[in-house]
């Protein structure tokens, strides 16, 4: 197979990924709504889509079963037939099925096949009995040419269509994309021809031909826009509806045109392309595009990634400028430093928020989970999904995959309670299950909330006991019985289901979100519910951080956390053993001595700095000797010998090229406890 193929093929298993994740959350809207004809049509464009440029890259398994799917919701938006919950079912089965031949490259295993068969064969059921016999996949449809009598509003579009030379190369045949054209309503194709050299100068691999299509549909320019998908990149490509300009001869081919007479052209693209003229831009501004087509590149994720790392590199070498300059007093040198600084804040800024991506599309691909996860336990579960246009970064939300699941399946198996539960509760039959984003200074709140049962303190505190996770004497804060369920081996389930009971759930979600920096929080009322909130940083590539000393070691706690800064004036007669507590506006606020945590010798200055910080919603101090100042911090990971010591996340390199490590004030104060 050719580079080129391989491309393309490559270009189109991440673009149907994202249409079937669109399918399913169609899919997921049509079932409350079953009515709306916009969610059919796009139920039917995604399924056309996969299937025209399935067989354009030699999926001809998925071209010939998206086939089938789609004349059943072709009947579906002809009214002929009925969205219900057996025809979703199924089709989100159709999903999962693609999504296995695009992951394994077109499995032609017997039981795959098998699988594919039966799934065609009660797709087929739905159709009236006049339509059980068109399956067959063809290059054109039966109404090819003709516009059905639905009583839709049909447009007349010009569109422009000159692929790149080399659009061969990617496996890709133009002729398929004009065929799908064709199929929806009247069309004329007229090729133009003038750039074909002579023939002892043509390159037989090579396109020459651009095409001027004249289309009649009750298609809207989206659903145009589609055909070209996978291949936008390759070609360039005008669309106008309701052109201006029409010549003689396409008049006189389309009589339509002089009966629906529009009184005001609408321009969708650019204007019309005369004939050997090269159209004037890819898009016409005027054009309202879909949400991100059209209007950005793709790149890829290790690109990105690696102009992130560049970035940081300069941060180092931006912060070892400052230093040099301030070492000098050179007014040239360090007004160099500061253009140089100002620069690089500008470049970190627009190269983090280009890994910035919003939490909505992670969150929407849990309707399916919370609808099968409900349905399993013969529950009803309403999912509410709240502040998805929050922002994080991409690598986190790949890692944020997995606990949010493990939170979701707890709050619906041990949370929400059967009907006849929530009846003699006086609750409603419908189960509330809501997960909401929304920032908080330099970090993200993330809640997964339920309105079940709640936790109950005291069966957690026998669990724990018959589990030997804690001893009986201990006398524990409703707070620190909250925490015991993230304890490795902690499961208050008698019995072990598919779901949970095995006590791994709530320990993966807390070591996934400390390996992000984040924090964990249970809130619980009794009978009421339980919101768990997780805390993450934005990034974890830079940060803001603050630079402190102990000795002659140098420390970094990140700046989001800090509160306040205090004096510490030490006695003679200062104990290491002694409590550590100070008194802050009448506020008792203990505190963690890094000298003593990290067992550093030296003398203790007679004037400490002490750091005041949040962490969980309780305050606790980190004593220093001083404080150096604000710095922008590149996280780097530590090696395997240190990735494993409590207190640290990490460490970083300062402009005199010293290393100084990321204090983890989370697993510090733990330490301290």
């Amino acid at each position: 197979m050719n580079s080129g193929l391989e491309k393309g093929r490559a270009a189109y298993q991440v673009e149907a990924a994202e249409l079937l994740e669109e399918l399913e959350s169609s899919l997921l809207e049509l079932e409350h709504t079953p009515e709306d004809q916009d969610l059919i049509n796009r139920v039917f464009r995604a399924m056309h889509t996969i299937k025209g440029s399935g067989g354009m890259f030699g999926y001809t398994a998925i071209e010939q079963f998206t086939h089938e799917i789609e004349n059943v919701y072709n009947a579906v938006r002809d009214g002929k037939i009925k969205i219900d919950r057996k025809l979703i079912d199924l089709t989100l089965e159709a999903g999962d099925h693609i999504r296995q031949l695009l992951k394994d490259d077109e499995n032609t295993s017997q039981s795959a096949s098998d699988s594919r068969e039966a799934l065609t064969r009660q797709f087929l059921g739905f159709l009236p009995n006049s339509d059980h016999g068109v399956t067959e996949l063809s290059g054109q449809d039966k109404n090819k040419g003709e516009i059905p009598a639905s009583g839709k509003d049909v447009s007349f579009y010009s569109i422009y269509f000159a692929p790149k030379a080399e659009i061969f190369h990617t496996g890709t045949n133009p002729i398929f994309l004009l065929q799908e054209l064709c199929e929806m309503g009247r069309c004329e194709v007229i090729a133009n021809t003038s750039r074909i050299p002579d023939l002892d100068t043509i390159e037989p691999e090579s396109n020459y031909l651009s095409w001027q299509i004249w289309l009649y549909t009750e298609q809207d320019v989206n659903a145009i826009r589609d055909v070209f998908i996978f291949v936008e990149d390759d070609c360039e490509i005008s669309i106008e509806k309701s052109p201006s300009i029409i010549p003689d001869d396409i008049k006189k081919r389309f009589p339509e045109l002089e009966i629906s007479k529009p009184e005001t052209p609408q321009q969708e693209k650019t204007a019309p392309v005369k004939e050997h003229e090269e159209p004037q831009s890819k898009i016409d501004k005027a054009a309202p595009a879909p949400s991100g087509s059209m209007s950005s590149i793709r790149v890829a994720s290790d690109k990105l990634d690696h102009l992130v790392n560049l970035v940081g590199e300069l941060v180092i070498a931006q912060a070892r400028l400052n230093q040099i300059s301030q070492a000098r007093h050179d007014t040239e040198i360090t007004f160099l430093a500061e253009e140089m600084e100002r620069l690089t804040n500008d470049l970190r800024d627009v190269s983090m928020n280009m890994r910035m991506v919003p939490l909505g599309a992670l969150f929407q691909k849990f309707n399916r989970l919370v609808r099968d996860l409900a349905r399993s336990q013969n529950k009803e579960v309403d999912f509410i999904v709240e502040g998805g246009e929050t922002e994080l970064d991409k690598n986190m939300i790949e890692k944020l995959n997995d606990p949010l699941i493990h939170l979701i399946r707890n709050a619906i198996d041990h949370g929400i309670e059967p009907d006849a539960m929530r009846m003699i509760a006086r609750k409603p039959k419908k189960g509330a299950l809501r997960i909401s984003a929304s920032h908080s200074g330099t970090n993200v709140l993330i809640r997964v909330q339920d309105d079940g049962a709640g936790l109950d303190p005291d069966k957690i505190r026998k669990h724990a006991i018959e589990r030997q996770l804690i001893s009986p004497e201990a006398q524990l804060s409703e707070k620190e019985i909250y925490r015991l369920i993230f304890m490795p081996g902690f499961s208050t389930k008698n019995e072990i289901t598919s779901v949970s009971g095995r006590g791994v759930g709530m320990d993966v979600v807390l070591r996934n979100i400390q390996s992000l920096s984040g924090v964990v929080d249970v809130e619980s009322v009794k009978g009421k519910g339980t919101t768990v909130t997780l805390r993450l940083p934005l990034t974890l590539g830079i940060i803001e951080g603050l630079l402190v000393k102990v000795e002659q070691d140098h420390y970094v706690l990140p700046l989001s956390s800090v509160e306040e800064c205090v004096e510490l004036v030490n006695h003679n007669g200062h104990s290491k053993n002694q409590s550590r507590l100070i008194d802050i506006r009448g506020h008792a606020v203990p505190y963690v001595r890094l000298r003593d945590q990290f067992n550093l010798s030296g003398e203790i200055p007679n004037i400490e700095q002490i750091l005041v910080m949040q962490i969980n919603g309780e305050r606790i101090g980190f004593t220093v000797d001083e404080i150096i100042g604000e710095q922008q911090v590149v996280i780097k990971r530590l090696g395997k010998m240190y990735r494993d010591i409590r207190g640290l996340s990490g460490a970083t390199i300062l402009g005199d090229g010293t290393v100084a490590l990321i204090l983890d004030t989370q697993q510090l104060m733990e330490l301290a406890e």
